[in-house]
């Protein structure tokens, strides 16, 4: 009998000391008496602490964190555990600290209860940014002992089990969050018993009149199959006691959240969803499991594609069954699970099978479990170092929670599980972060193939990387795993800080060489003045803030040559522009030196650069129609120009006016590939029954080579006129 139940029978003056004794009871058929005594002395202390606190319900407040205490028990959480829950929300609801905790029990209890105690309420934070601070707290108490996790996950469900007295805005919300986090949590940790309760309760606060409704028809269908479940239940039965082997045989339920969900998602009515009568098999070992398999292929025909193998390999909670789909008598589809005793305990307790079954059964498994747990909590641990802010951790915490997985091999055999949508690049990461920082191609089963391609289970991958590979931004788009997101993002940042600090050195150089001065012959003094006023950690930070734009060169340049560094510096518009050499552009400096898109500038045209802040410099053409308007609305431009050295593929735009034949636009794509050309993009301007207009993006050199290319189109007769675009 949960501690809800109790609730509802019991009169709220009396319901305390019954609480307490049904938690006297449950502790006192695994614990010893010391042990015991210690948790009787929290709730004491806990009773203290919340005196004059009640709950929306009107019962004492302590009721709550006994109720949770008394659910651990049932699965037999060690003392220090059962005390954390009893003291869970002391330290957020009354005056009692952290401190006052380790000294009255032991610092081991403290830091549970800290782990599952909420954040301070933060100012100009909004609701959601909170509740994401709390879970990131959470977590990083997790990695450090998963009781606080067990415990957390107690405390939802009790707090979803007496949600009644709710108002319906907060019911909802409160419910969303727990089929957004805390169901998922549960379920990846393999708690399933939990997690049904979970979506069960949140289902029915989110959709109370769709509950009531799925509710109402399932118990009404359920009279209706009652009678074809039995007959197949007796025929398996029979089927196996002819075999002489003994099994449990149980009709099992579908979960109603499941039921609804499948409705939604494929679109059906109930009838179709409950047209699978499933049944669960359990039997002793392993071995018998795969023969049974057999027996019930023989009895019933097994759908092909149906069958899955989770105990060869488990899903990535520690989940291990055979599942299989049959065609029973009446042409009835029938879902088969098969497992051992001990694989469906630990389906239902998941890691919590640590505390239930480590005096009972081996704990190889359960010591598997935790590994599993501990595993993915490194992981996330990993991803929340590299997470910009709290929200950005919970969407990639969103993305782990909801996994759907394929399984993939290495070339020397290596398993490797990802979520179901995963491509190449999420493969290359999870292998290893140097492997996905450096691959630019790969192969499925020897045969080539790009790397936004999405993995099916039981193909071989091989990466193919190159020295001086990067990855790109591109990837962001198509990757699926947190991890591999992460990961990307922090590897860009790292090159974006690199290319910018290496160029707001040579704009620093550039603008100091004007002053004729040299930047090594500065003193480290009045570098150190200078980043003092601007309150900037290093040298190097300062460099970076150049290169990406927040940091005018020249205004660095003349406080750091002038006779007082603390002097400010305005610059008019006759000494924004550099005296000096212009800026060289490569077409190599990477993502801080941009390439505009309006006007496609290309080794041979005449440029200018401008600071956009935050991203660098993007380089225009002198005659680009947006560069007047750019230079009118700020003084934040340079000279640059292309160095010698200039070389590569740079996007350019053309536009053609051909003759609308058949395989007109074949042939101008045939001419420009001839001329060592890609094309990128192509789109349609205009178009009649005669005469077609193409805007066509394609690489050049430079302008000799753009030159020559336009050339060769003119000389063609379907070509009626060619233009460069310059914005």
């Amino acid at each position: 009998m949960t501690a809800s139940k109790a609730e509802s029978i019991t009169p709220i003056e009396s319901l305390e000391s019954q609480l307490v004794t049904r938690l006297s009871n449950t502790l006192e058929s695994y614990l010893d008496a010391p042990h015991i005594a210690q948790c009787l002395r929290a709730y004491e202390f806990g009773a203290s602490a919340h005196k004059g606190q009640f709950r929306k319900s009107g019962e004492p407040y302590i009721c709550h964190p006994i109720a949770v205490a008394i659910s651990l028990a049932e699965i037999r959480m060690d003392a220090d555990g059962i005390t954390a829950a009893i003291l869970h929300d002391v330290v957020e609801d009354t005056q009692i600290s952290k401190q006052e905790i380790a000294m009255q029990f032991n610092d081991e209890v403290a830091e549970l209860v800290d782990g599952v105690t909420k954040l301070s309420k933060i100012e100009n934070q909004s609701h959601a940014q909170a509740q994401a601070e709390n879970v990131r707290k959470m977590f990083l108490a997790m990695a450090k002992d998963l009781r606080v996790i067990i415990v957390k996950l107690a405390d939802r469900l009790h707090n979803m089990e007496t949600l009644g007295v709710m108002q319906p805005p907060k019911k909802r919300r409160i419910a969303k969050e727990t089929l957004d986090i805390y169901a998922p949590i549960a379920n990846r940790l393999g708690m399933n018993s939990i997690r049904h309760k979970l979506e069960r309760l949140s289902f029915e606060a989110m959709y109370p009149y769709r509950y009531a409704v799925l509710n109402h028809a399932i118990k009404k269908a359920r009279g209706n199959r009652r009678k074809i479940i039995d007959t197949i239940e007796n025929t398996i039965r029979a089927r196996l006691e002819q075999a002489s082997f003994p099994c449990e045989v149980v009709g099992r339920e579908k979960n109603i959240y499941s039921i609804y969900k499948k409705m939604v998602k494929k679109k059906i009515p109930l009838a179709d969803v409950f047209d699978v009568y499933a049944f669960r098999i359990y039997c002793d070992d392993v071995d018998g499991c795969y023969r049974i398999l057999g027996m019930m292929h023989n009895l019933y025909k097994p759908v092909p594609g149906r069958f899955k193998d989770y105990i060869a390999l488990p899903k990535e909670n520690g989940y291990q069954s055979l599942h299989s789909v049959l065609i029973g008598p009446y042409g009835v589809p029938i879902e088969v699970q098969i497992r051992t005793h001990e694989m469906h305990r630990m389906s239902e307790s998941g890691i919590a099978a640590h505390w239930l079954y480590k005096s009972e059964t081996d704990t190889d498994k359960t010591r598997n479990f935790q590994a599993l747990a501990n595993e993915w909590l490194k992981d996330l641990l990993e991803i929340q170092k590299s997470a910009g802010d709290s929200l950005e951790f919970i969407d990639n915490l969103k993305v782990d929670l909801f996994p759907q997985e394929v399984f993939v091999f290495t070339p020397n055999g290596s398993i490797i599980k990802l979520p179901r949508g995963s491509t190449i690049v999420d493969f290359a990461y999870a292998v290893h972060t140097d492997l996905g920082n450096a691959c630019v191609s790969a192969r499925i089963d020897k045969q080539l193939i790009p790397l936004q391609t999405q993995l099916e289970s039981g193909v071989t991958v091989e990466i193919i990387t190159a020295e001086h590979a990067r990855p790109n931004p591109l990837w962001l788009n198509y990757v699926v795993t947190a991890r591999a997101r992460t990961a990307i993002r922090n590897r860009l940042k790292h090159i974006e800080e690199k290319e910018a600090l290496g160029l707001g050195r040579r704009l620093l150089e550039n603008e100091l060489l004007a002053l004729n001065v040299q930047l090594a012959d500065i003193d480290e003094e009045r570098i150190a003045t200078l980043l003092k006023m601007m309150g900037l950690k290093s040298f190097d930070k300062l460099l970076e803030d150049i290169g990406l734009g927040n940091k005018m060169p020249l205004l660095v340049a003349k406080q750091l040559t002038q006779a007082d560094v603390n002097t400010h510096v305005k610059l008019d518009d006759d000494s924004s522009k550099s005296q000096n050499r212009p800026l060289m552009i490569k077409g190599t400096e990477g993502m801080v030196v941009t390439l505009a898109k309006c006007c496609r500038p290309i080794p041979g045209d005449a440029i200018i650069g401008f600071f956009n802040p935050g991203k660098g410099i993007v380089v225009h053409q002198h005659d680009c129609h947006n560069h007047a308007l750019i230079k009118k609305k700020n003084n934040s431009w340079l000279d640059v120009a292309w160095g010698d050295d200039a070389k590569g593929d740079f996007q350019t735009e053309i536009r053609i006016q051909i003759l609308n034949q058949r395989g007109s636009l074949a042939t101008v794509a045939a001419t420009i590939s001839n001329l060592d050309s890609n094309i990128e993009n192509v789109t349609v301007v205009d178009q009649d029954a005669r005469i077609c207009t193409d805007s066509i993006i394609l690489t050049a050199q430079n302008r000799v080579h753009l030159a020559q290319i336009m050339r060769r189109l003119k000389e063609l007769s379907i070509v009626l006129k060619i233009t460069r675009v310059k914005g």
